[in-house]
């Protein structure tokens, strides 16, 4: 499906003219009669413009169904809850630093983030001549 026909089709069900839809968006008319003719791919914040005009859902510009599509199974990825510092001794680690951070000054704070970013990085092995 072509965003551009659905766009227009959309418009044309609710019997609204590009000037309606120009005044509910706040878009000009000339540039919506380019995304409907597909001259232009509009953006997401346009395409949410665009669907509050037209009073309908976001997921009616790329479903025609009545509700909104089944969401994929994704694979299970680690929670908050399962994160480093979210609890136990880590937590407190964790706690200590930010009560620590928040008297540091920005460019020391930059600076240790730098340290961090240069202790996280794999270590590279040299080979010694």
């Amino acid at each position: 499906m072509v965003i551009a026909d659905r766009l227009r089709a959309l418009r044309e069900a609710k019997h609204l003219s590009q000037g309606d839809i120009q005044r509910r968006s706040g878009l000009l008319r000339c540039y919506i009669s380019r995304v409907e003719n597909g001259h232009t791919v509009p953006a997401i914040e346009t395409l949410e413009k665009l669907a509050r005009a037209m009073e309908v859902p976001m997921y009616h510009l790329f479903y025609d169904g009545e509700e909104p599509p089944a969401l994929p199974k994704l694979s299970k990825r680690k929670s908050a809850d399962d994160a480093w510092g979210s609890d136990g001794k880590d937590g407190r680690v964790l706690d200590q630093f930010r009560r620590l951070l928040h008297r540091v000054e920005e460019p020391d704070r930059r600076l240790l983030l730098h340290i961090a970013n240069k202790m996280a990085k794999p270590i590279r092995h040299r080979v010694r001549p």
